[in-house]
């Protein structure tokens, strides 16, 4: 593979913040090399420098150092993901820490189009982000950096929840040159740490790697108990893989257990720190959400019913996709683990009668 070019310089003039987005003032003059920029937040970075890269058609800039270090090697060493997008919109650079979150290397990345969908980013309710609502393509047409919050695809088909940052490199050219993709994991998002001490205890399903159903029935009664002392309602949301035999006979178990594995991963990574999301058995799972009346509970079942139709499996003839059905109710004073259970139940198999892929949620 080529080596990777580094960015293009930057004008180093300071920023101010907006709503989502940040902007650079055209009136200010940049500060003598080497000096620290200001602006209201602060001192923010050097400019940057270095070895030319070809942003535009034709066009070389020098590209930049922060602090006399390469900006390659800047990006490199970064937690976040990266990449750059030229302007023929094609990647040329996708940093270690992508490969991480994503799952897809540099060598599957770098040379392809961005328009290809490689992430097939979606918002919370499961629509298609690339094309016309590209953050990205956004901050490239507006001259402005943005940010938003959006649910990327992994190359193995579940969803991540990140948050994306799309940086114009030639601000003061809007509509030219390219862009640089900066995105993190959401720290607050999926489950807590303490799953490696359950798998000590044998508490989590050892194909989804999600708590497993005892670990579920001791939350839900620990849930139920807290419920009559403190008079703080939770929701149990019951989950079933529409036409998971149709899978396994079309494609064979090994891409159903990964179909399988791709729903938890959905799950895990989209709940709250102090929900709990499991696998019932077979393709059931389970969700406790903690805190909720019967309407943030259908919220919560609808986000998660999106992005699991939006997910899909990479194999050998293409994608696989999945769906589920969903039934989910809250707790009240009187009810047992068996009653929320039968309850949620009834309401997901009436959510299959009525079509499959929807949810259903009631008191």
């Amino acid at each position: 593979m080529s080596s990777v070019p580094t960015l293009p310089a930057i004008a180093a003039t300071p920023y101010r913040k907006k709503t989502r987005s940040f902007s650079y003032d055209a009136g200010d003059q940049p500060p003598e090399s080497g000096a620290p920029q200001t602006s209201d937040d602060g001192p923010s970075s050097t400019p940057l420098s270095g070895v030319p890269v070809r942003i535009r058609s034709g066009e070389e800039i020098p590209a930049p150092s922060i602090g006399g270090l390469p900006s390659k090697q800047m990006l490199d060493n970064l937690y976040d993901g990266a990449y750059l997008v030229d302007d023929n919109d094609v990647i040329v650079y996708w940093n270690p820490a992508a490969e991480q979150i994503t799952g897809f290397s540099a060598d599957e990345t770098v040379g392809r189009s961005c328009s290809d969908g490689i992430l097939a980013h979606v918002d919370g309710q499961g629509a298609c982000l690339c094309g016309t609502h590209c953050p990205r393509r956004s901050a490239l047409h507006t001259g402005l950096c943005t940010e938003t919050a959006t649910f990327l695809r992994h190359k193995d088909g579940q969803r991540v929840p990140v948050s994306m940052r799309a940086v114009p490199l030639n601000a003061d050219k809007p509509r030219g040159g390219g862009t640089l993709a900066i995105f993190r994991t959401d720290p607050t998002r999926g489950m807590a740490a303490e799953l490696d001490e359950l798998r000590s205890l044998a508490l989590l399903d050892p194909l989804t790697k999600l708590p497993n159903r005892r670990f579920c029935e001791m939350v839900m009664a620990a849930r139920l108990e807290e419920m009559r002392r403190y008079y703080s309602p939770f929701g149990v949301l019951f989950l079933d893989v529409d036409d998971f035999k149709r899978i396994n006979d079309t494609h064979g178990h090994e891409v159903g257990d990964r179909a399988l594995h791709m729903v938890a991963q959905t799950l895990s990574n989209n709940c709250r720190l102090f929900d709990i999301v499991g696998r019932w058995g077979g393709e059931e799972f389970i969700a406790i959400i903690v805190n909720v009346g019967e309407k943030q509970l259908a919220v919560a079942a609808e986000k998660f019913r999106a992005l699991i139709e939006s997910a899909s499996l990479p194999i050998a003839s293409g994608r696989v996709g999945v769906t589920v059905s969903i039934g989910g109710t809250v707790s009240g004073m009187d009810d047992t683990s068996e009653m929320l259970l039968k309850r949620a139940d009834d309401l997901m198999y009436r959510s299959k009668a009525a079509g499959k892929n929807r949810s259903l949620v009631s008191g």
